[in-house]
């Protein structure tokens, strides 16, 4: 027994050592899209209290209106933000997907970036660049739809959200694999702190809690479906001559069940939440408490929910 287990932990070793090429291209990206946003953002031409001015038009907006080193929410807005007047209202659906690139600021760039490469490498490793892929989008897709429900009038860069994604995935791939994953509870943990690290970001102006809740949802279901690993010994069970070798299943019952019911959970989820943003359903009326979840008013900054104006959103901060 001893060692047929060091004999799929060397196996499992030896699975993970494979080429990581998705997670360097999502990670250029998005460094790529912030600076690209700090250059439309240009803070000397509206602040004379921009950080770091020498770096000129990507210099950071005053810390009293963006405390994450980062554009303002308008600047955000132009480069495809979240926003449920633009989405709802002026059919704007593309932001669905370019919120995903957007970060608030060089500390939210750089808290995601170490994120995803220490969860996305793992993951690439182990399932491949098509996988992690979709769960990335998907699970990001899901969260910017849902998210987006319940934003009131503010806005919200959606970067944050596929990484919640594909942490869900790494809690999926724990549980569905549950008899051939190796170091249990330290990868648990793993998923608890990043998820604690990354929701406190969330409360800043300008990101959104909910949608990161619902893209850890999306994740989850997502690698339910698409990591599912064969049970522990399958490959390597010698089957008696008089057995007929389809009686021994390769996946445990379980994760059949887990299979099926996240098929349909993630069918009625997009389902839904494509019918309640096509209707511009706002969800923020029928949530008195969950603006909280986009940004908890504190005494170094304000969340007011102002209306949109002219295409502008903004999220007034205090100092």
């Amino acid at each position: 027994m001893a060692k047929s287990l060091k004999r799929l932990r060397s196996a499992i070793d030896e699975g993970s050592k494979g080429c990581s090429l998705f997670v360097p291209i999502i990670s250029t990206i998005d460094v790529t899209m912030f600076i690209i946003t700090m250059f439309v953002n240009s803070c000397p031409q509206h602040s004379d209290r921009c950080i770091l001015r020498f770096l000129g038009r990507c210099s950071f907006q005053p810390l009293v209106e963006n405390p994450l080193l980062g554009p303002s929410s308008s600047a955000l807005l132009k480069m495809g933000a979240l926003s449920w007047f633009a989405i709802s209202q002026n059919h704007q659906y593309w932001r669905l997907i370019s919120c995903l690139s957007l970060h608030v600021g060089l500390i939210h760039l750089f808290v995601n970036i170490v994120c995803l490469l220490f969860v996305g490498i793992k993951l690439e490793q182990k399932f491949g660049s098509g996988k992690l892929g979709s769960i990335f989008f998907l699970s990001g897709l899901g969260g910017s739809i849902f998210g987006e429900l319940f934003l009131e009038h503010r806005i919200s860069a959606g970067a944050s959200i596929p990484l919640f994604g594909l942490l869900g995935a790494m809690l999926s791939d724990l549980i569905t694999n549950f008899t051939v994953y190796n170091l249990k509870c330290a990868s648990f943990t793993v998923v608890v702190l990043l998820c604690m690290v990354n929701l406190t970001i969330g409360i800043f102006p300008d990101n959104d809690n909910f949608s990161h809740f619902w893209g850890f949802i999306f994740g989850l279901l997502l690698g339910f479906v698409l990591l599912m690993e064969p049970q522990y010994g399958w490959g390597s069970k010698i089957i008696p001559p008089d057995r007929n070798p389809q009686v021994v299943s390769k996946y445990n019952g379980y994760q059949h069940v887990l299979w099926v019911g996240a098929v349909i959970l993630l069918i009625v989820g997009y389902i839904v939440g494509i019918i309640l943003i096509a209707r511009g359903i706002d969800g923020s009326s029928h949530c008195t408490w969950c603006h909280y979840l986009s940004c908890i008013p504190s005494p170094w900054w304000k969340c007011d929910a102002e209306q949109q104006k002219s295409g502008q959103a903004s999220c007034t901060v205090s100092g």
